[in-house]
């Protein structure tokens, strides 16, 4: 039997995967196979060096998603240096902190346009791409707070939120033409994001508390998660919210 798991001939583009979250999904679906093009404004040197010690094709595309304009260059870059796009996972993200009566347009718009605006037209050119190729796998990166409200991030919340709906919509329009949409909303994960979090010592007992598996997430643990949803073995899987949580939403 053959293996559904198997990457080899695939193309991903992995949007901020010059570390944390992002580098460690392009690593993993590297590891099944893929060639690896990640899309960002800072070096993502230190992922490519992982993904070609695997043996698998890297390459680098400067973008700034805060100018979603800047979307079909980055998909047509992508397919003129590694020949196609066969996966697109949407994990670039920004977040900005504030009570919600002291929020800023700015800090609203900002953080809109590179969580939801910029992922929409990603997609979308995208798939004009694997649509006439046959299809594809889009993997777009949800939250905690896809469920859950939160506090003090009125954006972040509310983007995350629109990626679910997204994703379900993108999956009702796109399954017939053989694109899965599906979308990986982690939980509690150490990486520069969280270090402040991580260093408080309070806030740190509160989370482990919360936390069945007693421990904060290791970028690696959305590896499997990735390939999963990248390869044929999710097929027939459409317009999920895979929580990767160490248990989090069950608690």
């Amino acid at each position: 039997m053959s293996n559904p798991f198997n990457l080899e001939g695939k193309v991903a583009l992995v949007t901020g995967g010059n570390t944390g979250l992002g580098q460690g999904m392009a690593v993993a679906l590297a590891e099944a196979g893929a060639d690896i093009v990640v899309a960002g404004r800072s070096s993502a040197a230190d992922t490519g060096k992982a993904v070609e010690a695997l043996g698998r094709r890297f390459f680098e595309v400067k973008a700034d998603f805060s100018d979603p304009s800047c979307v079909d260059g980055v998909v047509a870059e992508t397919v003129e240096k590694a020949g196609s796009i066969d996966i697109l996972v949407n994990n670039a993200g920004i977040i900005r902190r504030n009570d919600a009566i002291d929020f800023t347009e700015d800090d609203w718009d900002s953080v809109m346009d590179v969580n939801i605006k910029s992922a929409f037209f990603l997609c979308q050119a995208a798939a004009k791409r694997m649509i006439p190729a046959g299809g594809g796998k889009i993997i777009n990166i949800a939250s905690m707070l896809s469920f859950q409200g939160g506090i003090r991030v009125a954006s972040y919340t509310s983007s995350k939120s629109a990626i679910a709906g997204l994703t379900k919509l993108l999956a009702n329009e796109w399954a017939a033409k053989g694109i899965n949409v599906n979308a990986i909303a982690p939980g509690y994960f150490a990486t520069n994001n969280t270090a402040a979090l991580q260093a408080d010592e309070d806030r740190n007992k509160q989370i482990l508390e919360r936390i069945p598996a007693g421990r904060w997430g290791d970028p690696k643990d959305l590896g499997g998660a990735a390939v999963f949803l990248a390869s044929s073995a999710a097929d027939y899987v459409q317009g999920t919210v895979l929580a990767v949580d160490g248990g989090w939403l069950a608690r």
